[in-house]
């Protein structure tokens, strides 16, 4: 079973993907049917960073499980070659 702090943490990173799940959703979906004048968009990123924020997220973490994965293999491989 889950500790409470376990349980505290993962209520935290919901709350927080819900957050910013929300605010993609009203930036990429809602914002282009308000008028470019409202006091809203302030609040708001320019539209070209919707796409280059994910696309640089997405990379970073292809090169992070890359990495990741790259280590492992060549940990695993050094352990074989001590074992013979």
């Amino acid at each position: 079973m889950a500790t409470g702090t376990d349980q505290v943490v993962g209520l935290g990173l919901v709350a927080l993907s819900l957050i910013i799940f929300t605010y993609y959703t009203a930036w990429v979906i809602l914002l282009p049917f308000i008028d470019s004048q409202h006091v809203i968009h302030k609040y708001f990123l320019p539209r070209a960073y919707a796409i280059a924020i994910p696309l640089a997220a997405g990379l970073l973490l292809l090169l992070f499980v890359g990495i990741f994965i790259t280590y492992v293999m060549l940990k695993n491989q050094k352990d074989t070659k001590k074992a013979q």
